[in-house]
């Protein structure tokens, strides 16, 4: 059983004081599902080096009795290592379901929202941040390109996204969280990618009606509504156009659902005897 003392976690924030980094919010969150209570510092892009006491560069990082641990995923291996009790991962082959998951936002969501979102990034930055995030941002990811040249014509790029996130969507029809019965740490990692848009997205990223609603909304409602910061944009409210692809499958009313392949021997196959002599020209 965790203990109730609070364990530092050093924070990446927006000028709002919203977390804008995806590894920061896991973190919080798994902190929060091991029932242990968080001590905040603050922070913007620069000076973290600083304020890590020359330890770090990136975050997050938190401190537990003197003890740093540096980098998302490691920091969740620890606390599950110092805090057995309501574990993150329920054995090996959930930290590789995490990691695929992980890994395919990454590609699917983060990729194409960072290039829709990369000046809103800028503009919402401590302003001390912003020539540090537009130098680094074009040198490192965008080619030399400019911010404002990156975002430009998102109007036509987003509504190509919410369709490849139907995996998700599909996955989350037959279970309410990724880990099962309760979330784990492969919720509060995916969960992690739509509170990363949702502290810059300025235009709404997915329709109202996305099924992905409800799962989200539980999300950011737990632990006392850590997902809910008042400085967070609505993920909600993108508005298509004609000719936009359609976000969701829409599961008709009434329709039964595809079956399962159960692999073989499941669905018997064509008698040979019995089948109609192929044709030749």
């Amino acid at each position: 059983m965790a203990d109730r003392h609070s364990i530092t976690l050093y924070d990446l924030n927006l000028a709002s004081g919203c977390t804008i980094s995806p590894f920061v919010w896991r973190t919080k969150y798994a902190l929060a599902h091991k029932g242990i209570d968080i001590d905040l510092v603050p922070g913007g892009f620069t000076g973290i080096l600083e304020r890590t006491g020359g330890r770090s560069e990136r975050l997050p990082a938190i401190v537990d009795n003197g003890e740093w641990v540096l980098d998302s995923w490691l920091i969740a291996e620890y606390l599950d290592e110092k805090y057995p009790d309501k574990p993150l991962f329920e054995g090996p082959g959930m930290k590789n379901l995490t990691k695929f998951i992980d890994q395919w936002l990454w590609r699917t969501a983060i990729g194409p929202w960072f290039r829709c979102y990369i000046l809103d990034y800028h503009d919402l930055s401590y302003p001390r941040d912003h020539d540090y995030v537009r130098t680094t941002r074009e040198t490192m990811f965008l080619g030399g390109q400019k911010l404002e040249d990156v975002q430009a014509g998102r109007e036509d790029r987003l509504p190509l996204v919410p369709p490849t996130l139907e995996p998700l969507r599909q996955l989350l029809r037959e279970t309410p969280w990724l880990g099962g019965d309760q979330p784990n740490f492969a919720d509060y990692t995916a969960l992690a990618v739509f509170l990363w848009a949702g502290s810059v997205a300025t235009t709404p990223p997915l329709t109202d009606d996305d099924p992905l609603r409800d799962w989200l909304d539980r999300g950011f409602d737990l632990y006392g509504g850590l997902g809910r910061h008042p400085a967070m944009h609505s993920l909600f409210g993108l508005q298509l156009r004609e000719g936009d692809p359609a976000p969701f499958l829409q599961q008709a009313v009434g329709t039964a659902p595809a079956p399962v392949n159960r692999g073989a021997g499941t669905t018997p196959l064509p008698d040979p005897a019995n089948a109609e002599p192929v044709k030749v020209a």
